[in-house]
């Protein structure tokens, strides 16, 4: 059993990160800017208010965690990196610190011709920002050199939709993993069962890897 804190437990990922953690018998304390708004979370999973790019709720939260989970979405394109500056600063003078784990962009992963996604001409301009963002903080990880242990998951760069939990998937590295059609295919809760097996069984660490059928 591990203690599980995960940043941005409201969301769409956090929550089923949260869910998954939680059912499996991980003790897990869920860190959101508003507790009044999380009642869909299971019973029995302690809320709190935190804020992953406070430094100061890194330190009240770290000390009692085995893994730091960041699942924040929605804000301007330095929240990612913010959170990853955060992390790594703050915890790096702890003993022991807790594993950090990144739900990361997919449209950080590379596209057969090596370039990202994200660099596309017809990449969509409205998620620009945010891939841009989230490539900052997979920037930031892959240069620290604070012995803070971090693993930086991608989803698909496309299809990744709410749906089924299947319990299935197949990993990969920089590169998206695709079907036999060559589409790159997951649900947001099977990258929260990938998440936690990867909590249970570490085997990406200080790296990125990507999920998907």
């Amino acid at each position: 059993m591990s203690n599980i804190v995960v940043f941005g437990a409201g969301g769409t990922a956090g929550s089923r990160v949260t869910a998954e953690a939680f059912n499996r018998g991980h003790r897990v304390t869920a860190a959101v800017r508003r507790p009044e708004a999380t009642s869909y979370l299971p019973a029995g999973v302690r809320v709190v208010t935190g804020d992953v790019t406070s430094a100061r709720s890194v330190r009240e939260l770290a000390p009692e965690a085995d893994v730091l989970v960041v699942a924040v979405g929605g804000g301007e394109r330095t929240l990612w990196a913010d959170a990853a500056r955060t992390l790594m600063t703050t915890l790096r003078g702890l003993p022991d610190p807790p594993r950090v784990i990144h739900l990361g962009g997919g449209a950080t992963l590379l596209a057969p011709n090596g370039t990202r996604f994200l660099d596309a001409p017809d990449f969509p301009e409205q998620y620009r920002d945010p891939a841009l963002g989230q490539a900052d903080a997979l920037d930031c990880y892959r240069a620290s050199t604070d012995g803070v242990p971090w693993t930086y998951v991608s989803p698909p760069p496309l299809e990744f939709h709410p749906g089924e939990r299947t319990g299935h998937y197949r990993t990969g590295g920089d590169h998206p993993v695709t079907d036999p059609q060559g589409r790159s295919v997951l649900s947001y809760e099977d990258l929260a069962v990938a998440v936690v097996d990867e909590i249970e069984n570490p085997r990406h660490l200080n790296t990125r890897f990507t999920v998907a059928y």
